[in-house]
């Protein structure tokens, strides 16, 4: 209700939603048992229990997904926190489009030798679960995890925020 505009057919668009993931329903029948988003999951939690805070579609721009960086720094505390790694809502748009997926990282120090062990960090992880992913070592360039085939199960699947906006 607080994201519909004045007028809106609401019916109509409940119509829409619901019969294209009843598609996507259907499909996920095809889908291999473990898939790229899987794997994403599983670097994610890695990093997360590893001192790496790693957030998953942290908001629509890099000033969003810091935004969410901070707030769960400031609840975790930065005890054992080497660092941060995300990707915000205009990157799941690329990665769902099929141009990989740009991972965000840094250090709460802007110390860039401890930010490339916090690169060389997130690289291992997302290697490990059986993606691919290209760096340069460079702490002032994103990691790219790299054909990512994007098949994430369950409703807030492929719903970037703000998901509105494709309407």
């Amino acid at each position: 209700d607080d994201i519909l505009e004045d007028g809106v057919d609401e019916q109509l668009l409940r119509d829409a939603v619901g019969s294209e993931f009843e598609k996507k329903r259907v499909s996920e029948g095809a889908w291999p048992a473990v898939t790229d988003c899987d794997r994403l999951d599983k670097a994610f939690n890695r990093l997360n229990q590893g001192g790496v805070i790693a957030l998953q579609n942290a908001g629509f721009t890099m000033s969003d997904g810091l935004e969410d960086v901070s707030e769960v720094l400031q609840t975790r505390g930065r005890n054992g926190v080497a660092g941060y790694c995300f990707y915000h809502g205009q990157d799941l748009e690329g990665a769902v489009a099929g141009r990989g997926l740009m991972l965000a990282f840094g250090n709460f120090e802007g110390d860039s030798d401890q930010a490339v062990k916090v690169g060389h960090t997130i690289c291992a992880a997302i290697k490990d679960s059986g993606l691919e992913v290209e760096w340069k070592g460079d702490p002032k360039t994103r990691i790219a995890v790299t054909s990512l085939d994007w098949k994430r199960r369950g409703a807030r699947a492929t719903m970037p925020r703000p998901w509105w906006r494709f309407w």
